[in-house]
Protein backbone atom coordinates (compact mmCIF):
# COMPACT_ATOMS: atom_id res chain seq x y z
CA UNK A 1 0.00 0.00 0.00
CA UNK A 2 2.80 2.40 0.83
CA UNK A 3 4.94 1.74 -2.25
CA UNK A 4 2.79 3.58 -4.83
CA UNK A 5 2.33 6.51 -2.44
CA UNK A 6 6.07 6.67 -1.82
CA UNK A 7 6.63 6.76 -5.57
CA UNK A 8 4.09 9.54 -6.03
CA UNK A 9 5.59 11.53 -3.16
CA UNK A 10 9.10 11.32 -4.56
CA UNK A 11 7.86 12.05 -8.07
CA UNK A 12 6.05 15.25 -7.02
CA UNK A 13 8.31 16.52 -4.28
CA UNK A 14 11.78 15.70 -5.53
CA UNK A 15 13.73 16.88 -8.55
CA UNK A 16 12.57 19.62 -10.90
CA UNK A 17 8.84 19.13 -10.63
CA UNK A 18 6.67 22.23 -10.34
CA UNK A 19 5.21 20.79 -7.15
CA UNK A 20 8.65 20.64 -5.54
CA UNK A 21 8.84 24.23 -4.33
CA UNK A 22 11.10 24.80 -1.35
CA UNK A 23 8.99 27.73 -0.17
CA UNK A 24 5.84 25.59 -0.08
CA UNK A 25 6.34 22.85 2.52
CA UNK A 26 2.60 22.93 3.14
CA UNK A 27 2.07 21.17 -0.20
CA UNK A 28 3.76 17.93 0.73
CA UNK A 29 2.67 18.09 4.37
CA UNK A 30 -0.97 18.53 3.36
CA UNK A 31 -0.62 15.69 0.87
CA UNK A 32 0.61 13.30 3.55
CA UNK A 33 -2.18 14.29 5.94
CA UNK A 34 -4.72 13.76 3.17
CA UNK A 35 -3.37 10.28 2.43
CA UNK A 36 -3.49 9.36 6.11
CA UNK A 37 -7.05 10.66 6.41
CA UNK A 38 -8.24 8.97 3.22
CA UNK A 39 -6.88 5.57 4.24
CA UNK A 40 -7.92 5.59 7.90
CA UNK A 41 -11.34 3.97 7.48
CA UNK A 42 -10.06 1.31 5.08
CA UNK A 43 -7.14 0.42 7.35
CA UNK A 44 -9.28 0.28 10.49
CA UNK A 45 -12.18 -1.66 8.98
CA UNK A 46 -10.50 -3.92 6.42
CA UNK A 47 -6.83 -4.39 7.22
CA UNK A 48 -6.79 -4.25 11.03
CA UNK A 49 -9.25 -7.17 11.49
CA UNK A 50 -7.02 -9.36 9.27
CA UNK A 51 -3.99 -8.52 11.41
CA UNK A 52 -5.96 -9.10 14.60
CA UNK A 53 -7.16 -12.50 13.39
CA UNK A 54 -3.60 -13.44 12.58
CA UNK A 55 -2.61 -12.60 16.15
CA UNK A 56 -0.42 -9.72 15.07
CA UNK A 57 0.18 -6.78 17.42
CA UNK A 58 0.71 -4.43 14.49
CA UNK A 59 -1.51 -1.35 14.28
CA UNK A 60 -2.17 -0.94 10.56
CA UNK A 61 -3.08 2.73 10.66
CA UNK A 62 -0.09 3.75 12.76
CA UNK A 63 2.35 1.74 10.66
CA UNK A 64 0.89 3.23 7.49
CA UNK A 65 1.23 6.71 9.01
CA UNK A 66 4.76 6.00 10.14
CA UNK A 67 5.74 4.97 6.63
CA UNK A 68 4.46 8.27 5.24
CA UNK A 69 6.08 10.29 8.03
CA UNK A 70 9.44 8.79 7.10
CA UNK A 71 8.98 10.39 3.67
CA UNK A 72 8.36 13.75 5.33
CA UNK A 73 11.45 13.38 7.54
CA UNK A 74 13.52 12.48 4.50
CA UNK A 75 12.21 15.54 2.66
CA UNK A 76 12.81 17.86 5.64
CA UNK A 77 16.34 16.57 6.08
CA UNK A 78 17.15 17.50 2.49
CA UNK A 79 15.31 20.86 2.47
CA UNK A 80 16.32 22.35 5.81
CA UNK A 81 20.02 22.94 4.95
CA UNK A 82 18.86 25.01 1.96
CA UNK A 83 16.55 27.13 4.14
CA UNK A 84 18.70 27.73 7.20
CA UNK A 85 19.86 31.20 6.26
CA UNK A 86 16.63 32.55 4.85
CA UNK A 87 14.76 33.64 7.96
CA UNK A 88 11.37 34.00 6.32
CA UNK A 89 11.46 30.66 4.53
CA UNK A 90 12.84 28.86 7.56
CA UNK A 91 10.23 30.41 9.84
CA UNK A 92 7.49 29.45 7.40
CA UNK A 93 8.77 25.89 7.31
CA UNK A 94 8.76 25.67 11.12
CA UNK A 95 5.22 27.08 11.25
CA UNK A 96 3.96 24.54 8.75
CA UNK A 97 5.74 21.66 10.45
CA UNK A 98 4.22 22.62 13.80
CA UNK A 99 0.73 22.78 12.28
CA UNK A 100 1.35 19.42 10.62
CA UNK A 101 2.50 17.89 13.91
CA UNK A 102 -0.53 19.23 15.75
CA UNK A 103 -2.96 17.71 13.28
CA UNK A 104 -1.00 14.49 13.13
CA UNK A 105 -1.23 13.99 16.90
CA UNK A 106 -4.61 15.56 17.65
CA UNK A 107 -6.61 14.31 14.67
CA UNK A 108 -4.83 11.13 13.62
CA UNK A 109 -3.56 10.14 17.10
CA UNK A 110 -0.02 9.56 15.92
CA UNK A 111 2.06 8.72 19.04
CA UNK A 112 4.72 11.23 20.05
CA UNK A 113 7.04 8.29 20.78
CA UNK A 114 7.19 7.46 17.06
CA UNK A 115 9.64 9.22 14.75
CA UNK A 116 8.26 12.67 13.97
CA UNK A 117 9.22 16.08 12.66
CA UNK A 118 10.05 17.48 16.10
CA UNK A 119 13.12 15.24 16.12
CA UNK A 120 14.34 16.91 12.95
CA UNK A 121 13.72 20.38 14.41
CA UNK A 122 15.62 19.32 17.54
CA UNK A 123 18.83 18.56 15.69
CA UNK A 124 21.52 20.99 16.83
CA UNK A 125 22.02 23.13 13.72
CA UNK A 126 18.34 23.36 12.94
CA UNK A 127 17.37 23.93 16.57
CA UNK A 128 19.85 26.76 17.14
CA UNK A 129 18.60 28.41 13.97
CA UNK A 130 15.03 28.01 15.16
CA UNK A 131 15.89 29.65 18.48
CA UNK A 132 17.64 32.53 16.71
CA UNK A 133 14.76 33.13 14.32
CA UNK A 134 12.21 32.84 17.12
CA UNK A 135 14.10 35.48 19.12
CA UNK A 136 14.45 37.75 16.08
CA UNK A 137 10.77 37.69 15.18
CA UNK A 138 9.71 38.05 18.83
CA UNK A 139 11.86 41.17 19.20
CA UNK A 140 10.44 42.57 15.97
CA UNK A 141 6.95 41.94 17.28
CA UNK A 142 7.84 43.72 20.53
CA UNK A 143 9.15 46.70 18.56
CA UNK A 144 5.96 46.96 16.56
CA UNK A 145 3.63 46.52 19.55
CA UNK A 146 5.40 49.28 21.50
CA UNK A 147 5.23 51.66 18.57
CA UNK A 148 1.54 51.17 17.82
CA UNK A 149 -0.90 53.98 18.54
CA UNK A 150 -2.99 51.91 20.95
CA UNK A 151 0.03 50.60 22.85
CA UNK A 152 -1.17 51.77 26.30
CA UNK A 153 -4.91 51.45 25.73
CA UNK A 154 -6.82 48.42 26.98
CA UNK A 155 -8.75 46.74 24.21
CA UNK A 156 -11.44 45.91 26.79
CA UNK A 157 -11.68 49.41 28.27
CA UNK A 158 -15.39 49.68 27.47
CA UNK A 159 -16.25 46.29 29.00
CA UNK A 160 -16.02 46.81 32.75
CA UNK A 161 -16.26 43.20 33.91
CA UNK A 162 -13.58 42.08 31.44
CA UNK A 163 -11.27 45.01 32.10
CA UNK A 164 -10.61 44.39 35.79
CA UNK A 165 -6.85 44.38 35.32
CA UNK A 166 -6.89 47.36 32.92
CA UNK A 167 -4.26 45.61 30.79
CA UNK A 168 -2.76 47.80 28.07
CA UNK A 169 -2.67 46.33 24.60
CA UNK A 170 1.13 45.90 24.56
CA UNK A 171 1.12 43.71 27.70
CA UNK A 172 -1.73 41.57 26.41
CA UNK A 173 0.00 41.15 23.05
CA UNK A 174 3.31 40.34 24.71
CA UNK A 175 1.88 37.61 26.92
CA UNK A 176 0.04 36.18 23.91
CA UNK A 177 3.39 36.11 22.12
CA UNK A 178 4.94 34.15 25.01
CA UNK A 179 1.96 31.80 25.04
CA UNK A 180 2.35 31.14 21.32
CA UNK A 181 6.06 30.41 21.80
CA UNK A 182 5.19 27.92 24.56
CA UNK A 183 2.69 26.26 22.27
CA UNK A 184 5.35 25.97 19.57
CA UNK A 185 8.00 24.27 21.66
CA UNK A 186 5.98 22.24 24.16
CA UNK A 187 6.06 19.11 21.99
CA UNK A 188 9.82 19.03 21.60
CA UNK A 189 11.07 15.54 22.45
CA UNK A 190 13.68 16.46 25.07
CA UNK A 191 13.53 18.54 28.24
CA UNK A 192 16.91 20.14 27.50
CA UNK A 193 15.53 21.65 24.29
CA UNK A 194 12.43 22.90 26.08
CA UNK A 195 14.61 24.50 28.75
CA UNK A 196 16.50 26.41 26.07
CA UNK A 197 13.21 27.81 24.83
CA UNK A 198 12.25 28.64 28.40
CA UNK A 199 15.46 30.66 28.71
CA UNK A 200 14.48 32.48 25.52
CA UNK A 201 11.11 33.34 27.05
CA UNK A 202 12.77 34.60 30.22
CA UNK A 203 15.13 36.74 28.13
CA UNK A 204 12.15 38.20 26.30
CA UNK A 205 10.38 38.98 29.57
CA UNK A 206 13.50 40.72 30.83
CA UNK A 207 13.85 42.64 27.58
CA UNK A 208 10.23 43.75 27.78
CA UNK A 209 10.67 44.76 31.43
CA UNK A 210 13.67 46.90 30.48
CA UNK A 211 11.68 48.53 27.68
CA UNK A 212 8.83 49.29 30.08
CA UNK A 213 11.32 50.72 32.57
CA UNK A 214 12.77 53.00 29.91
CA UNK A 215 9.34 54.33 28.95
CA UNK A 216 8.46 54.68 32.64
CA UNK A 217 11.54 56.82 33.26
CA UNK A 218 10.36 59.20 30.56
CA UNK A 219 7.06 59.50 32.43
CA UNK A 220 8.35 60.00 35.97
CA UNK A 221 7.43 63.69 35.90
CA UNK A 222 3.83 62.63 35.34
CA UNK A 223 3.65 59.69 37.71
CA UNK A 224 -0.13 60.00 38.03
CA UNK A 225 -0.65 60.27 34.28
CA UNK A 226 -2.44 57.78 32.07
CA UNK A 227 0.71 56.41 30.47
CA UNK A 228 2.55 55.85 33.74
CA UNK A 229 -0.47 54.03 35.17
CA UNK A 230 -0.75 51.92 32.02
CA UNK A 231 2.90 50.85 32.38
CA UNK A 232 2.24 49.95 36.00
CA UNK A 233 -0.82 47.91 35.00
CA UNK A 234 1.31 46.16 32.35
CA UNK A 235 4.02 45.25 34.86
CA UNK A 236 1.42 43.95 37.30
CA UNK A 237 -0.34 41.89 34.62
CA UNK A 238 2.85 40.24 33.36
CA UNK A 239 3.91 39.40 36.91
CA UNK A 240 0.47 37.96 37.72
CA UNK A 241 0.34 35.81 34.58
CA UNK A 242 3.87 34.47 35.13
CA UNK A 243 2.93 33.54 38.70
CA UNK A 244 -0.09 31.66 37.31
CA UNK A 245 2.05 29.92 34.72
CA UNK A 246 4.44 28.78 37.44
CA UNK A 247 1.65 26.47 38.68
CA UNK A 248 0.98 25.06 35.22
CA UNK A 249 1.81 21.35 34.86
CA UNK A 250 4.01 21.98 31.81
CA UNK A 251 6.20 24.50 33.64
CA UNK A 252 6.28 22.37 36.78
CA UNK A 253 7.68 19.54 34.65
CA UNK A 254 10.26 21.94 33.24
CA UNK A 255 11.11 22.99 36.78
CA UNK A 256 11.81 19.37 37.63
CA UNK A 257 13.94 19.00 34.51
CA UNK A 258 15.83 22.19 35.37
CA UNK A 259 16.42 20.85 38.86
CA UNK A 260 18.09 17.76 37.44
CA UNK A 261 20.27 19.85 35.13
CA UNK A 262 21.30 22.23 37.93
CA UNK A 263 22.05 19.32 40.25
CA UNK A 264 24.30 17.74 37.62
CA UNK A 265 26.15 20.98 36.90
CA UNK A 266 26.31 22.25 40.52
CA UNK A 267 25.15 25.67 39.33
CA UNK A 268 22.86 26.35 42.30
CA UNK A 269 23.37 26.36 46.06
CA UNK A 270 21.82 23.64 48.18
CA UNK A 271 19.27 26.16 49.45
CA UNK A 272 18.20 27.13 45.92
CA UNK A 273 18.02 23.49 44.87
CA UNK A 274 15.91 22.77 47.94
CA UNK A 275 13.54 25.62 47.12
CA UNK A 276 13.15 24.42 43.55
CA UNK A 277 12.63 20.83 44.63
CA UNK A 278 10.03 21.76 47.25
CA UNK A 279 8.24 24.00 44.73
CA UNK A 280 8.82 27.03 46.98
CA UNK A 281 10.26 28.79 43.97
CA UNK A 282 9.42 28.52 40.29
CA UNK A 283 11.14 28.78 36.93
CA UNK A 284 9.87 32.37 36.63
CA UNK A 285 10.86 33.56 40.11
CA UNK A 286 13.75 35.76 38.98
CA UNK A 287 11.53 37.51 36.46
CA UNK A 288 8.63 37.88 38.89
CA UNK A 289 10.92 39.36 41.56
CA UNK A 290 12.28 41.97 39.15
CA UNK A 291 8.78 42.88 37.99
CA UNK A 292 7.52 43.09 41.56
CA UNK A 293 10.41 45.37 42.47
CA UNK A 294 9.60 47.62 39.52
CA UNK A 295 5.93 47.60 40.51
CA UNK A 296 6.78 48.57 44.08
CA UNK A 297 9.10 51.36 42.95
CA UNK A 298 6.45 52.77 40.63
CA UNK A 299 3.74 52.60 43.28
CA UNK A 300 6.04 54.23 45.81
CA UNK A 301 6.67 57.08 43.39
CA UNK A 302 2.93 57.59 42.97
CA UNK A 303 2.29 57.45 46.71
CA UNK A 304 5.09 59.95 47.35
CA UNK A 305 3.69 62.28 44.69
CA UNK A 306 0.18 62.26 46.16
CA UNK A 307 1.55 62.48 49.69
CA UNK A 308 3.53 65.60 48.77
CA UNK A 309 0.39 67.18 47.34
CA UNK A 310 -1.61 66.28 50.44
CA UNK A 311 1.08 67.68 52.74
CA UNK A 312 1.11 70.88 50.73
CA UNK A 313 -2.68 71.09 50.95
CA UNK A 314 -2.53 70.50 54.72
CA UNK A 315 -0.26 73.44 55.56
CA UNK A 316 -3.13 75.62 56.79
CA UNK A 317 -4.71 72.73 58.66
CA UNK A 318 -1.44 72.24 60.53
CA UNK A 319 -1.66 75.83 61.76
CA UNK A 320 -5.26 75.56 62.95
CA UNK A 321 -5.79 77.19 66.37
CA UNK A 322 -6.58 73.93 68.17
CA UNK A 323 -5.93 75.61 71.48
CA UNK A 324 -8.74 78.12 71.25
CA UNK A 325 -11.58 76.52 69.31
CA UNK A 326 -15.12 76.73 70.72
CA UNK A 327 -16.37 73.65 72.52
CA UNK A 328 -18.99 71.38 71.03
CA UNK A 329 -21.68 72.77 73.35
CA UNK A 330 -21.02 76.26 72.03
CA UNK A 331 -21.74 75.22 68.43
CA UNK A 332 -25.18 74.49 67.02
CA UNK A 333 -23.78 71.95 64.56
CA UNK A 334 -20.26 70.62 64.13
CA UNK A 335 -18.84 71.29 60.68
CA UNK A 336 -15.62 70.47 58.87
CA UNK A 337 -12.69 72.79 59.52
CA UNK A 338 -12.39 75.08 56.52
CA UNK A 339 -8.61 74.61 56.57
CA UNK A 340 -9.12 70.84 56.08
CA UNK A 341 -10.99 71.30 52.80
CA UNK A 342 -7.93 71.59 50.50
CA UNK A 343 -6.42 68.47 52.08
CA UNK A 344 -9.58 66.40 51.69
CA UNK A 345 -10.33 67.65 48.18
CA UNK A 346 -6.81 66.85 47.00
CA UNK A 347 -7.04 63.42 48.55
CA UNK A 348 -10.48 62.73 47.10
CA UNK A 349 -9.51 63.83 43.59
CA UNK A 350 -6.33 61.76 43.52
CA UNK A 351 -8.08 58.68 44.87
CA UNK A 352 -10.78 58.93 42.22
CA UNK A 353 -8.22 59.50 39.48
CA UNK A 354 -6.07 56.53 40.41
CA UNK A 355 -9.03 54.26 41.07
CA UNK A 356 -10.01 54.80 37.44
CA UNK A 357 -6.51 54.34 36.05
CA UNK A 358 -5.07 51.51 38.14
CA UNK A 359 -6.38 47.97 38.30
CA UNK A 360 -8.11 46.96 41.53
CA UNK A 361 -5.18 45.12 43.13
CA UNK A 362 -2.73 47.96 42.42
CA UNK A 363 -5.11 50.63 43.63
CA UNK A 364 -5.62 48.70 46.85
CA UNK A 365 -1.87 48.63 47.47
CA UNK A 366 -1.67 52.32 46.55
CA UNK A 367 -4.30 53.59 48.96
CA UNK A 368 -3.06 51.40 51.80
CA UNK A 369 0.51 52.68 51.33
CA UNK A 370 -0.83 56.25 51.22
CA UNK A 371 -2.95 55.79 54.34
CA UNK A 372 0.02 54.44 56.25
CA UNK A 373 2.00 57.61 55.49
CA UNK A 374 -1.00 59.86 56.12
CA UNK A 375 -1.69 58.29 59.49
CA UNK A 376 1.87 58.90 60.69
CA UNK A 377 1.96 62.39 59.17
CA UNK A 378 -1.26 63.61 60.80
CA UNK A 379 -0.24 62.04 64.09
CA UNK A 380 3.28 63.45 64.17
CA UNK A 381 2.96 66.75 62.29
CA UNK A 382 -0.51 67.88 63.31
CA UNK A 383 -1.48 66.18 66.56
CA UNK A 384 1.86 65.97 68.38
CA UNK A 385 2.84 69.44 67.15
CA UNK A 386 -0.15 71.16 68.80
CA UNK A 387 -2.03 71.51 72.06
CA UNK A 388 -5.78 70.97 72.20
CA UNK A 389 -8.54 72.45 74.27
CA UNK A 390 -11.85 70.62 74.50
CA UNK A 391 -13.20 72.26 71.34
CA UNK A 392 -9.98 71.62 69.41
CA UNK A 393 -9.96 67.92 70.33
CA UNK A 394 -13.63 67.57 69.36
CA UNK A 395 -13.03 69.38 66.07
CA UNK A 396 -10.05 67.17 65.24
CA UNK A 397 -12.11 64.06 65.96
CA UNK A 398 -14.97 65.35 63.81
CA UNK A 399 -12.62 66.14 60.90
CA UNK A 400 -11.02 62.74 61.10
CA UNK A 401 -13.91 60.38 61.87
CA UNK A 402 -16.63 62.14 59.89
CA UNK A 403 -14.63 63.41 56.93
CA UNK A 404 -11.19 61.88 56.44
CA UNK A 405 -11.95 58.25 57.31
CA UNK A 406 -15.16 58.11 55.20
CA UNK A 407 -13.11 59.01 52.10
CA UNK A 408 -11.76 55.46 52.29
CA UNK A 409 -15.03 53.74 53.22
CA UNK A 410 -15.60 52.94 49.55
CA UNK A 411 -12.46 50.79 49.60
CA UNK A 412 -12.85 48.99 52.92
CA UNK A 413 -15.45 48.43 55.63
CA UNK A 414 -13.58 49.97 58.55
CA UNK A 415 -11.20 52.66 57.26
CA UNK A 416 -10.48 53.87 60.80
CA UNK A 417 -8.50 50.66 61.35
CA UNK A 418 -5.95 51.94 58.82
CA UNK A 419 -5.55 55.18 60.79
CA UNK A 420 -4.66 53.60 64.11
CA UNK A 421 -2.40 56.42 65.35
CA UNK A 422 -4.92 59.13 64.51
CA UNK A 423 -7.93 57.18 65.75
CA UNK A 424 -6.35 56.40 69.11
CA UNK A 425 -4.93 59.91 69.50
CA UNK A 426 -8.47 61.26 69.02
CA UNK A 427 -9.71 58.86 71.70
CA UNK A 428 -7.09 60.10 74.19
CA UNK A 429 -7.69 63.77 73.42
CA UNK A 430 -11.47 63.38 73.72
CA UNK A 431 -11.67 61.31 76.89
CA UNK A 432 -13.94 63.03 79.37
CA UNK A 433 -12.01 64.78 82.09
CA UNK A 434 -12.65 62.14 84.74
CA UNK A 435 -11.51 59.26 82.56
CA UNK A 436 -8.47 61.23 81.43
CA UNK A 437 -7.44 61.97 85.02
CA UNK A 438 -7.93 58.37 86.01
CA UNK A 439 -5.92 57.10 83.04
CA UNK A 440 -3.14 59.56 83.80
CA UNK A 441 -2.96 58.37 87.39
CA UNK A 442 -2.98 54.71 86.38
CA UNK A 443 -0.18 55.23 83.86
CA UNK A 444 1.94 57.19 86.31
CA UNK A 445 1.48 54.73 89.14
CA UNK A 446 1.30 51.51 87.10
CA UNK A 447 3.49 48.93 88.77
CA UNK A 448 3.89 46.86 85.63
CA UNK A 449 3.43 46.89 81.91
CA UNK A 450 0.37 44.63 82.14
CA UNK A 451 -1.53 47.11 84.33
CA UNK A 452 -0.82 49.97 81.93
CA UNK A 453 -1.74 47.88 78.89
CA UNK A 454 -5.02 46.79 80.50
CA UNK A 455 -5.89 50.40 81.30
CA UNK A 456 -5.14 51.49 77.73
CA UNK A 457 -7.10 48.62 76.22
CA UNK A 458 -10.06 49.52 78.39
CA UNK A 459 -10.39 52.90 76.69
CA UNK A 460 -9.70 51.49 73.21
CA UNK A 461 -5.95 52.06 72.90
CA UNK A 462 -4.08 49.13 71.32
CA UNK A 463 -1.54 50.67 68.96
CA UNK A 464 -0.05 53.54 70.94
CA UNK A 465 2.56 52.86 73.59
CA UNK A 466 2.21 54.06 77.18
CA UNK A 467 4.72 56.89 76.63
CA UNK A 468 2.78 58.06 73.54
CA UNK A 469 -0.46 58.23 75.52
CA UNK A 470 1.23 60.19 78.30
CA UNK A 471 2.50 62.70 75.73
CA UNK A 472 -1.00 63.01 74.25
CA UNK A 473 -2.54 63.54 77.68
CA UNK A 474 -0.08 66.38 78.22
CA UNK A 475 -1.25 68.00 74.98
CA UNK A 476 -4.69 68.52 76.53
CA UNK A 477 -5.21 71.95 78.01
CA UNK A 478 -8.58 71.37 79.64
CA UNK A 479 -7.30 69.99 82.93
CA UNK A 480 -8.97 71.20 86.13
CA UNK A 481 -6.90 73.47 88.36
CA UNK A 482 -5.70 70.70 90.63
CA UNK A 483 -2.19 70.52 89.34
CA UNK A 484 -2.91 67.33 87.47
Amino acid sequence: MLTPLQKRFRYHFRGNRQTNVISKPEWYLAQVLMWIGNHTQFLDEKIQPILDNAGSAVNARLEFSRGLIMLVLEKLASDIPCLLYDDNLFCHLVDEVLLFERELHNVHYYPSTFANCMHILSEETCFQRWLTVERKFALQKMDSMLSSEAVWVSQYKDITDVDEMKVPDCAETFMTLLLVITDRYKNLPTASRKLQFLELQKDLVDDFRIRLTQVMKEETRASLGFRYCAILNAVNYISTVLADWADNVFFLQLQQAALEVFAENNTLSKLQLGQLASMESSVFDDMINLLERLKHDMLTRQVDHVFREVKDAAKFYKKERWLSLPSQSEQAVMSLSSSACPLLLTLRDRLLQLEQQLCFSLFKIFWQMLVEKLDVYIYQEIILANHFNEGGAAQLQFDMTRNLFPLFSHYCKRPENYFKHVKEACIVLNLNIGSALLLKDVLQSASGQLTATAALNEVGIYKLAQQDVEILLNLRTNWPNTGK
